[in-house]
């Protein structure tokens, strides 16, 4: 049984792929041809098989150590156990919940909104049952593809939890962790990726996840930071990340894991996928340099918390052109993102007067937003991207838009619900006096150092 096709995050067949459905057609209507039609014959290639189970060690990479590293060492040292703990686990419970119900929702069949139930709890998967992947005789081990597309959703719920570090209950989170998979993450997966997904069938382009992960991420951390409030001291205190080391770490670890995130999205070892990583290496590049170059003229001297943030909004703001633009518009992207993600996180950060702890809105969903659109512009074959004849961009540009407003507006009524019913039950934030004491001790009764 072959799964259903994943969503087209390419702009066009390859050629591979028309000639094999091209034999296929002239085999059935020619029986004399058959015997010449075995290249359209599905096949499973070791090599494709060795990169995916690659990449998505990746992106698991990504996440343990990666962001958690990442997060740990901008919080204060009191804090740093209860965000490891609560990346890792919220990362877990997705993915537990992707085999669940998370996959079938997701991936297989529906309609324009959500998928079915056909799957539940891999009802039906087996062992040779197969994936289909961009090019039509290329397939995937079905159990590959699932554990690939997990990573994801783990790692989008896990990118939250910085926007209102050091004040959550671990009850909360973990219940309204549980409440935006199901109702927005789901339903935005299926939108872009799935069969018959409102925004796929739109147009909407999203290689790797420019809206399904970080435009996602990044409103309902920003829901959540205006549900929990400013952290205690905020604006009248400094707050400062306890150990840069790590964070620098952190986003190093995110850089090598995003090329399993990025080129693995093509689903094969091929040029598809050398497009994806050089240009995840080229636009993170360019952002770091971007932001850095603002600091110097800003400040005066570079930062090594802002080169690292650089990165990463240089990796978001790729993640959907990854495999739909040419090096010099990676390039751009990565600049681009750069530069305004140093908005996104200083003068857009008080404008919203918010306390999102970790910048997830300020670099996740300032660079999603960003990349989503410049997908849009740097997908033109004039501009070095691999569009179609006839290519417009300001047609694309008006659908990223639109997908990116509806992804903005869905995930943000989702959340808003899920924070509800998450203070309903169990209250959203620790009290004054456990937060002084820091959640190592008050939710965990751990301490990362000795005192």
């Amino acid at each position: 049984m072959n799964a259903e096709l994943p969503a087209r995050r390419h702009g066009r067949p390859s050629m591979r792929a028309f000639a094999a459905l091209l034999l296929a057609g002239l085999a059935a209507s020619h029986p004399a041809l058959a015997g010449n039609a075995g290249v359209a014959t599905a096949t499973v290639d070791k090599g494709d098989v060795a990169w995916m189970l690659t990449s998505t060690l990746l992106v698991l990479l990504m996440t343990v150590p990666g962001l958690a590293l990442f997060y740990g060492g901008m919080v204060r040292s009191k804090n740093v156990l209860s965000v490891l703990i609560q990346v890792m686990l919220v990362f877990s419970v997705l993915v537990l919940l992707w085999v669940g119900y998370g996959y079938s929702l997701a991936f297989v069949g529906g309609n324009a909104v959500i998928g079915s139930f056909d799957k539940l709890f891999l009802r039906g998967v087996g062992i040779d049952s197969l994936a289909d992947t961009f090019t039509a005789t290329a397939k995937l081990p079905e159990y590959l593809f699932i554990a690939f597309q997990a990573t994801f959703a783990g790692i989008t719920g896990a990118l939250i939890v910085g926007a209102f570090a050091e004040r959550i209950r671990f009850s909360a989170l973990m219940l309204f962790a549980v409440l935006w998979f199901s109702f927005g993450y789901l339903p935005i997966a299926h939108m872009v990726w799935g069969p018959g997904g409102y925004l796929l069938k739109l147009g909407a382009l999203d290689f790797a996840g420019g809206t399904v992960v970080h435009v996602n991420a990044g409103v309902a951390g920003l829901v959540g930071a205006y549900f929990l409030g400013k952290r205690l001291g905020f604006g009248r205190e400094a707050i400062k990340p306890h150990n840069v080391t790590m964070t620098f770490v952190g986003a190093c670890l995110l850089w090598v894991g995003w090329f399993g995130f990025n080129a693995g999205s093509n689903l094969q070892a091929d040029a598809g996928a050398a497009l994806a990583f050089i240009n995840t290496l080229l636009a993170t590049a360019a952002a770091m340099v971007a932001w850095a170059m603002v600091e110097m003229f800003a400040k005066g001297k570079p930062s090594a918390l802002g080169v690292a943030s650089g990165a990463v909004a240089g990796l978001v703001g790729v993640t959907p052109a990854a495999g739909l633009v040419g090096p010099f518009g990676a390039i751009a992207i990565g600049a681009i993102a750069g530069v305004v993600c140093i908005w996104g996180v200083t003068g857009l950060k008080k404008m919203l007067r918010v306390d999102d702890s970790l910048d997830v809105f300020g670099v996740h969903g300032i660079g999603g937003i960003v990349g989503a659109l410049l997908t849009g512009v740097f997908h033109a074959p004039a501009l070095g991207g691999n569009g179609g004849e006839g290519y417009s961009i300001a047609t694309q540009v008006a659908i990223q838009g639109l997908a990116v407003l509806i992804t903005i507006g869905w995930i943000g009524v989702v959340s808003v619900a899920s924070f509800l019913i998450a203070r309903a039950v169990f209250g959203l934030r620790v009290s004054e006096e456990e937060e002084r004491e820091g959640l190592d001790i008050s939710c965990h009764g751990e301490s990362a150092y000795e005192i």
